[in-house]
């Protein structure tokens, strides 16, 4: 049966897509086609309009065709270049930085393929290396577009306390950072490692400060002090992964990130997660993400500093 030019059938298939149209024009957008990226909810497009070679900062790929190192638990399905590619249409960011997850340890020939694949004009890395890593396979990383050393203390893969130091004299001269996911009670346990290491220390997603105490914390007390003397980087990123209070607004952990931002704007770096590992079975809405950075930084002088200008200074993009 048709119903002005259609069946209800077609009908209603296109109900979500007109819903899609709605919510975009309301947002002052173009109604845009309805696009699904893989691994994210929803396929709004933000609000907020990143600026010129806007960067998102930390996220994985995931590939069946590499083996995952037997050691580690975390196992997610395929998330390939490709996917990604979507997803940066979808919020409009240019630039990325690939940090190697856990799941392969230190073996990071996906990592070097992935960088080769979106080449070095737009794409940095970050890979994950133990003791045994050699003077030559640090050259090769760097030349394949590596600018730092992933040290995942809350999921595993490979990497230890101990390592910290000693991995970080040698590379402090070409430039690179290490970059830490930890606990807080680790990283207060490690304040004078911390402290004195020779090289910049990135912290992922929001350095996890609890939210029982957020800025009070003592963690986030020795974080800013780190960044104020330009020791220390903060990741704007996984709002999710320890809220309680959840979507749209995240409102414990967007405290912190306000906080963070308020504290040390020119030491922050904005960053997605794709494709949230550690989220649960229905994944955060990436648009959402993005547009909690408006609300964590209204000011669009600092906002478009820690989406280009402080990216381009920690991963030298030219």
């Amino acid at each position: 049966m048709k119903n002005n030019g259609c069946t209800r059938r077609e009908f209603a298939a296109a109900i979500p897509l007109l819903a899609v149209g709605v919510a975009s024009l309301a947002r002052g957008q173009s109604a845009p086609a309805a696009q699904a990226v893989k691994w994210s909810s929803g396929t709004d497009l933000p609000r907020l309009k990143v600026p010129k070679n806007a960067a998102d900062c930390h996220h994985h790929i995931y590939d069946a065709r590499f083996p995952a190192d037997p050691t580690t638990h975390l196992r997610p399905g395929d998330a390939l270049v490709s996917d990604y590619r979507m997803l940066q249409k979808r919020i409009g960011t240019a630039r990325n930085v690939i940090v190697q997850p856990s799941t392969y340890g230190v073996d990071n020939r996906l990592l070097v393929e992935s960088l080769k694949t979106f080449g070095l004009q737009t794409t940095r890395g970050i890979a994950v290396v133990n003791s045994s890593v050699t003077d030559a396979e640090l050259k090769r990383l760097h030349e394949a577009g590596v600018r730092g050393i992933r040290f995942n203390m809350a999921q595993g893969g490979g990497t230890t306390w101990d390592m910290v130091a000693p991995l970080a004299k040698r590379f402090a001269d070409i430039g690179w950072h290490i970059q830490m996911n930890s606990p807080t009670d680790a990283l207060l346990a490690n304040k004078a490692l911390l402290s004195q290491l020779p090289c910049p220390i990135v912290f992922d997603h929001l350095a996890r400060i609890p939210i029982t105490t957020g800025a009070k914390d003592p963690a986030f007390a020795f974080v800013v002090e780190l960044m104020q003397k330009q020791k220390a980087w903060v990741k704007l990123s996984g709002a999710y992964i320890l809220s309680k209070d959840g979507p749209p607004k995240y409102g414990d952990t967007s405290a912190i990130a306000k906080a963070f931002v308020k504290a040390a704007p020119e030491r922050l770096v904005w960053g997605s997660d794709w494709p949230h590992p550690t989220a649960p079975a229905e994944k955060p809405n990436d648009a959402l993400l993005l547009d909690l950075l408006a609300e964590w930084a209204p000011n669009k002088a600092i906002r478009n500093r820690i989406l280009v200008d402080n990216p381009a200074k920690l991963y030298q993009f030219s």
